[in-house]
């Protein structure tokens, strides 16, 4: 296969990158970003790094860790991890992730295998936030895959097995892992599940059987866990239109603004736990089923790695409680603390349109909190 096949989805070379943070260096928002990362340093610091830039691992190295360092020293009560283990040797994998937060999912897994000395991965991103030649430049210098969304069903299977052998080729060459997310778009409802259509993608590019097509991708599920979930007011918002609709319709720059309040929302504590890779057997037993059972078959095993992987918070305790209309969990958390979860809930509601029914906006925030709780009960 050769990098031209691929060069319409495929990051940028370290030659384009380097053009690319040149272009960015220039960007007029750039010394207020830098400004609100680097309270104490002259707003031209971000700019003059990117200019010094000579390849990605030197973007990632040199910027990129600074730049999420400063958002968890800012906006967080502290970033852990764990299972870091199950990355094994030199051998490559697909990262399959739940999916919370735009930017920060992938973002914060990069920081954890560069703080661990681990090469970090390729990125699944969806093209919608390839939109403007600004955060092409970024996101591409920073080792996104695009993901072609917004197309016709033709269009999007000729799409999907492009991806697909990119994807297979990328790892089984040994070129590089990948991360994707379970499934297109940010979980709402704090429920986390894999899309059939995104495993099936997988076996597009495969020349085995169902086994091999599987097995050589190496998955590993990762389960990402915030204190205070990014954007769980507009979550909520977009629950309840859509409830009330039918349908929900992003505004122009809706992206943008999702990414800018995940970033500077207060997150409380981040964890990410880093799954067992899912075994052949797993994937033999899978392999029994007929068609697409097949695939239910696999995706019911990588939502269990990703629910076992949750790191539980009051504020998912508190969730629940609420939700259910009990006290099951009052032992995880003071009456203070719910006070207090009940006032954060009503200040972050309160900043959404009054005609918005609050009542129900309430139960629905409520839900994001509390549903990674039911999750892990329903998974004993």
């Amino acid at each position: 296969m050769s990098d031209e096949e691929f060069s319409n989805i495929s990051p940028y070379t370290d030659e384009e990158a380097v053009a690319a943070l040149k272009r960015l260096s220039h960007h007029p928002m750039l010394p207020f970003i830098s400004k609100y990362l680097f309270p104490k340093e002259r707003v031209n610091l971000l700019a003059k790094a990117l200019r010094k830039v000579e390849s990605i691992d030197d973007f990632q190295q040199t910027v990129m860790s600074k730049v999420v360092s400063a958002v968890v020293d800012s906006t967080s009560a502290g970033f852990t991890y764990d299972g870091i283990e199950n990355i094994k040797g030199d051998r490559k994998f697909l990262a399959i992730s739940n999916h919370r937060d735009i930017i920060l999912d992938p973002a914060l897994t990069q920081w954890t295998f560069f703080n661990e000395g681990l090469p970090m991965t390729q990125i699944c991103v969806g093209s919608n936030l390839l939109s403007s030649r600004t955060f092409e430049d970024l996101l591409r210098s920073n080792r996104m895959i695009k993901v072609i969304r917004g197309i016709s069903a033709r269009e999007l299977y000729l799409c999907s097995q492009h991806l697909s052998r990119y994807i297979r080729h990328t790892i089984t060459s040994g070129t590089a892992s990948v991360w994707i997310a379970q499934r297109e778009g940010r979980t709402k409802n704090g429920l986390d599940v894999s899309e059939q259509g995104i495993l099936k993608m997988f076996d597009l590019s495969g020349t085995g059987d169902f086994k091999n097509n599987f097995q050589e991708l190496n998955m590993i599920p990762m389960s990402i866990s915030y204190e205070y979930e990014p954007c769980d007011a507009r979550k909520a918002r977009e629950l309840l239109i859509k409830r009330e609709t039918g349908s929900y319709t992003k505004k122009p720059n809706e992206d943008m603004h999702s990414i800018l309040t995940g970033i500077r929302q207060w997150k409380g504590g981040i964890h990410l736990s880093i799954g067992k890779p899912i075994t052949e057997l797993e994937i033999i037993r899978a392999s029994w089923y007929e068609k697409n059972d097949r695939y239910q078959a696999i995706r019911r095993t990588i939502d269990r790695r990703i629910i076992a992987g949750y790191k539980l918070w009051k504020t998912n305790y508190m969730g629940y409680d609420l939700m259910t209309g009990t006290d099951r969990f009052a032992e995880m958390y003071t009456p203070e603390d719910l006070e207090n979860f009940k006032a954060y809930t009503e200040h972050k509601l309160g900043k959404l349109e009054r005609r918005l029914d609050r009542d129900a906006l309430r139960v629905i925030f409520w839900h994001i909190y509390g549903n990674p709780v039911l999750a892990k009960i329903e998974s004993v």
